[in-house]
């Protein structure tokens, strides 16, 4: 096979359906676009809500995937800022319109019409891939294919929530997944203290949280030793607003994480008063992007991931969804004889 004919990728048929391999042939480049050669794409809880059909502006089917690290093989006519052979990643917002209110404002990840990578345009999960150059961003190079994935939402997302939160010394993670243990990772570098909120009875959970530099772990149901700062909830149940504004000091925030959630229920206004307040962080900006691969560069992050082979990404949703990980899923989707040796 070469890059110029077709590819297998692992395609959403539609709301509730498995992936599926299929063969997809590649289309021509239009001029700001560049053909990728996959290595790797991280498996974020964001798959799972367009799995199971709760992302409103889907369309299906789909390739998801939007965690992507891989090589540019080809470059459209008006792409000059990478080069056949460069290792970029591709993130959740693969395209803005640069012309509405919020683009202008620079708020790109608010654009009124934005394209999302493995959502509204095709993803990571497959062989090859196409981006728009201009949303491509770079890898710190002491990070594997593998090891970068995730940065690429789990991260960023986390990096976005992170910045929401403010100066916050103690600091809460609700839901301790992907996005949670690189976070925990840059907040202890920082010197934040972070506390952790993981599923009842998950005491490798807890464990895991504690070897990452969390002060404190325990269930989403306990009360913390200490009031908190800050809460980040990154897991997508919305009865733990309520509880993480429980937390919270006064003049405290609670940032909402996901991009899905379940409603959250009525609490007293008494959890409210005293300067609270509850936010939330949508997509992410390119901004965004480069300034948190920076950080990444700087700090010795070091993203646990379990690698799946392309063919089982119905697998690693499903390990995903029944919380039977520890930091991240990343399917690998280069060559067999590629796949690291560690994992062979």
């Amino acid at each position: 096979m070469t890059y110029r004919e077709s590819f297998t990728a692992a395609r959403i048929p539609g709301p509730n359906l498995d992936p599926i391999l299929i063969q997809q042939p590649i289309r021509s480049l239009q001029a700001h676009e560049v053909l990728i050669r996959v290595s790797a794409c991280g498996v974020c809880r964001t798959d799972l809500h367009l799995l199971r059909g709760e992302l409103p502006m889907a369309r299906y089917p789909v390739i998801p995937g939007h965690e992507v690290v891989g090589r540019v093989v080809e470059l459209g006519s008006e792409v000059h800022q990478w080069h056949a052979g460069d290792r970029v990643g591709v993130a959740w917002l693969g395209w803005a319109c640069g012309e509405c209110e919020y683009c202008r404002r620079g708020l790109e990840n608010m654009c009124e019409r934005p394209q999302f990578t493995g959502c509204t345009l095709d993803g990571g999960y497959a062989q090859y891939t196409i981006a728009d150059a201009r949303f491509c961003l770079p890898i710190p190079q002491r990070y594997s294919d593998a090891e970068a994935a995730p940065l690429l939402c789990a991260g960023l997302i986390g990096y976005r929530a992170y910045r929401a939160a403010g100066a916050a010394q103690n600091l809460g993670l609700y839901g301790f997944g992907a996005a949670a243990h690189l976070l925990a990772q840059v907040a202890h570098a920082q010197g934040r203290r972070v506390f952790a909120f993981t599923r009842p009875g998950d005491s490798d959970a807890r464990r895991f949280a504690r070897s990452l530099g969390a002060v404190w772990a325990g269930d989403s149901d306990s009360t913390a030793p200490e009031p908190l700062d800050a809460a980040i909830v990154f897991a997508p149940v919305g009865a733990l607003v309520p509880a993480a504004l429980a937390a919270v000091r006064k003049g405290g925030r609670v940032v909402c994480a996901g991009i899905h959630m379940s409603d959250i229920p009525s609490f007293p206004y008494s959890l409210l008063w005293g300067e609270r307040s509850v936010c939330s962080v949508a997509n992410l900006t390119r901004e965004d992007g480069r300034e948190f691969m920076k950080i990444a560069g700087e700090i010795d992050l070091r993203p646990r991931v379990q690698l799946f082979p392309l063919g089982q990404a119905a697998q690693a949703l499903a390990a995903l969804e029944q919380g039977r990980l520890q930091g991240a899923a990343v399917l690998w989707c280069g060559d067999e004889g590629s796949y690291p040796p560690e994992q062979r």
